[in-house]
């Protein structure tokens, strides 16, 4: 079977790989439609990934058809179902599972990280990591991963409907924490540093946009909050200044999840997080039920002709390629980084 695998820094080669035989217990065959490349996969293809095994196959967002399933797998899987994966492990042992949060696991490996990942014709995974999908098409599933994990940071966040919330960050995991802030009755507020996703980002729910290298900042988000700040501020970038501009513009008592890797060390002035009391949360992958919460909502958008859902997920999808247009699409991509929600391989 065809396969794509990122070598070297900047090599990425078509591969065939032995078709996966008949799944075991518990197993379940999964025949890929489409696989999108995130961001993770671009650091990993410029060599700037030190978690990502060397070579890797990549790809975790999943769109996918079963082909099979083995003995012992539940009845509500079934061949020519239309599925999405948890791309995650969880080992039931550390910490992090102990306390029902297998989302962190200290042992985790992501599909296409640490593990070879779904950039392949065929795929067998164990069967509670199988999402059934609903009435979406595969295309759309490959997007629900990435949402998921914007929805998650929402749930750290505890937003509510009186909360301003400043997603910092409009790519394809902001997007998902737009979306999960504005369905809790937030205000949300985006900031980008591109008027075309800041656009779409409206949308999507989001009820005022701040171009970060247009607009004095902190000026707007003064003006849009009565001179408080937002209640939250979810970063969703991972770099220094939208690190800083996090602790620096949340309102007193406020919260800051931050789910972006900052590249480098980040330097603040920690006495903001003493004198605004701040709680500052990390927010890693999802959780399950932000998976179906996920689907849940692009059902819904499918549903209502008047939300022109087939309109706004054909704006998240930047590119839908064949395999062997890969290697040009991620030279392309780490030039023009901005220019990208999300690139979608069919098989």
């Amino acid at each position: 079977m065809k396969a794509i695998q990122i070598t070297h820094q900047q090599e990425l080669n078509i591969i065939e790989l032995p078709a996966p035989g008949t799944p075991r217990e518990g197993e379940v065959l999964l025949r890929l439609r489409y696989v999108g490349f995130c961001g993770s996969d671009l650091n990993t293809f410029m060599g700037r990934n030190a978690m990502a095994l060397n070579p890797v196959i990549p790809g975790h967002e999943v769109g996918a058809v079963i082909e099979a399933v083995g003995p012992g797998v539940p009845e509500g899987l079934k061949p020519g179902m239309t599925v999405t994966c948890n791309p995650y492990t969880n080992c039931g042992k550390c910490a992090s599972c102990r306390n029902q949060r297998v989302n962190a696991c200290q042992h985790n490996e992501t599909l296409g990280v640490q593990r070879n990942g779904a950039m392949r014709e065929f795929l067998i995974m164990p069967w509670e990591k199988v999402i059934p999908a609903g009435l979406l098409t595969p295309d759309i599933c490959a997007l629900v991963e990435p949402m998921s994990v914007g929805f998650h940071a929402v749930s750290r966040a505890q937003v509510t409907d009186i909360d301003v919330v400043l997603v910092i960050g409009c790519g394809m995991v902001g997007m998902g924490a737009i979306v999960r802030s504005a369905m809790r009755g937030a205000t949300v507020i985006a900031a980008d540093i591109d008027d075309h996703k800041l656009e779409l980002a409206r949308r999507m729910g989001a009820s005022y946009t701040v171009n970060t290298t247009g607009d004095d900042v902190h000026a707007r988000l003064r003006e849009m909050t009565a001179g408080f700040g937002p209640d939250v501020v979810i970063e969703a970038v991972g770099s220094t200044p939208t690190y800083q501009m996090a602790v620096d513009e949340v309102a007193f008592t406020g919260r800051v999840v931050c789910i972006g890797y900052a590249k480098a060390e980040v330097s603040f002035e920690t006495k903001f997080f003493v004198q605004k009391e701040l709680d500052i949360r990390g927010s890693r992958n999802a959780m399950p039920q932000d998976f179906r919460a996920v689907i849940h909502y692009l059902e819904k958008l499918y549903a209502d002709p008047a939300r022109h859902g087939s309109s706004l997920t054909e704006a998240l999808i930047t590119r839908i390629i064949r395999p062997e247009a890969a290697l040009d699409t991620m030279r392309w991509w780490s030039q023009n980084p901005g220019k990208v929600f999300r690139i979608l391989v069919e098989f």
